[in-house]
């Protein structure tokens, strides 16, 4: 049975990260501070993972568009008592004393050495501060001791045709990684005896200290370009070097498909959001032993007004979220996720749409597969995502014809 040290281990979130293929809702935010499910932001699902396993020792390295990221963290995710020498706090590049950005993964946690250096903890967990997932991390710590590996590394299955957008692992019977490569454009080896699929690295790492500390020194000195990032720089060195393990990613417990998914593009956030209306979503946030927290909003409850018969006006909601605060008024929703302080205008039809907080869909409007960003007033009579090329003229319109109307949209 092996003993875990939750209470010194030292967790760094990774949360910098620009998230160029989510824009235009990443163009004045940090991809993992976009909104998710209505009521949350990607951030908080692994904040909140990191809580239900008793890592409690957490820093969030910021950089890219950090102000929201930072703001919902400080407000939403203060209650950690400093006294016990628990926290969570943001850490955006020291550019006092390094004067640059952070270069990639590796070189993110390595101007941030003398954290490390002040807690002495064994062991340092490393995570991606921008995928959704439920995941008790103690799972993967075990192992890891158990293995006595210097680095275990959290993986998952996926599609072969996925595996440019990852790290792709190759590994013995026993778990041990034998083969790295980081986001292959082809031929990207694939699991033994399950063709079509790839065994990928979530971004989630359980290094010992001082393995962590000697290979991030050694990386530093490398030449430009052959330094600063785990995937590409230090796990393949390691790989032949040190025992390297992969843990399987099995969700928490009672899970019988696990869940997990990179959001990293428009198409993808769309279809995960949509997922949260089915009658049973493969994302489950309703789980009283995992409830996944964020900043509370002191909103009202949703209410929905009117009920006139013929074609008065008449609120009707279907296979939708409603967020507090939401006010549906005489109009039809379907498959649609409304976030807090959210209105919809009399006689007006929403259909597959994201609605942020704070928006406002004036009357007679019609949107289909449209996500409004926070805050946007929508003129009464408008319509979206029924005419693609007047979309595009307006809007930034997705591959598969999905809407965005960023925040900050001047209405004509």
């Amino acid at each position: 049975m092996v003993t875990l040290d939750l209470k010194n281990t030292l967790a760094f979130v990774l949360a910098g990260g620009e998230g160029s293929r989510l824009k235009p809702l990443t163009q004045f935010r940090a991809k993992p501070a976009v909104p998710f499910g209505g009521s949350y932001r990607i951030i908080d699902f692994t904040l909140s993972n990191c809580i239900h396993s008793g890592l409690r020792r957490i820093h969030l390295l910021t950089q890219y568009q950090a102000r929201s990221l930072e703001e919902h963290v400080r407000f939403g995710w203060n209650f950690l008592p400093r006294r016990l020498e628990q926290w969570i706090t943001c850490t955006p590049p020291h550019h006092v004393t390094v004067g640059k950005w952070y270069r990639g993964t590796a070189d993110a946690i390595f101007q941030n050495l003398h954290t490390i250096e002040d807690w002495q903890p064994p062991t340092v967990v490393v995570l991606s501060g921008d995928h959704i997932y439920q995941m008790d991390y103690r799972d993967m710590l075990a192992e890891h001791h158990e293995h006595e590996a210097a680095l275990t590394i959290g993986a998952v299955r996926i599609r072969v045709e996925e595996a440019h957008q990852f790290g792709i692992l190759q590994i013995a019977p026993d778990g041990r990684v034998k083969g790295f490569v980081e986001k292959p454009k082809q031929n990207a080896p694939e699991i033994p005896g399950d063709p079509g699929h790839c065994l990928a690295s979530m971004g989630i790492y359980v290094f010992e200290t001082q393995e962590l500390v000697r290979r991030l020194i050694e990386d530093s000195r490398m030449p430009e370009g052959h330094g600063g990032d785990f995937g590409h720089h230090v796990i393949p060195r390691m790989i032949d070097a040190v025992p390297v393990y992969a843990h399987m990613f099995r969700g928490i417990e009672g899970e019988k498909s696990p869940y997990w998914r990179d959001v990293g593009t428009i198409e993808a956030y769309f279809d995960a959001n949509m997922d949260l209306c089915n009658i049973k979503p493969q994302l489950n946030l309703y789980r009283e032993d995992w409830p996944t927290y964020t900043l509370w909003h002191n909103d009202p409850p949703a209410k929905t007004v009117f009920s006139e018969p013929g074609d008065g006006r008449r609120s009707e909601v279907l296979d939708s979220l409603l967020s507090p605060g939401v006010v549906v008024s005489g109009a039809k929703v379907h498959r649609s996720l409304l976030s807090n302080r959210v209105r919809v205008e009399e006689h007006s039809h929403v259909d597959e749409c994201i609605v942020m907080r704070g928006a406002v869909i004036g009357k007679h409007c019609r949107l289909k597969r449209v996500i409004v960003d926070k805050w946007n007033q929508v003129p009464d009579g408008t319509v979206i995502g029924y005419d693609p090329e007047q979309d595009r003229q307006r809007f930034a319109v997705s591959p598969t014809g999905i809407v965005v109307v960023p925040h900050g949209h001047r209405w004509s």
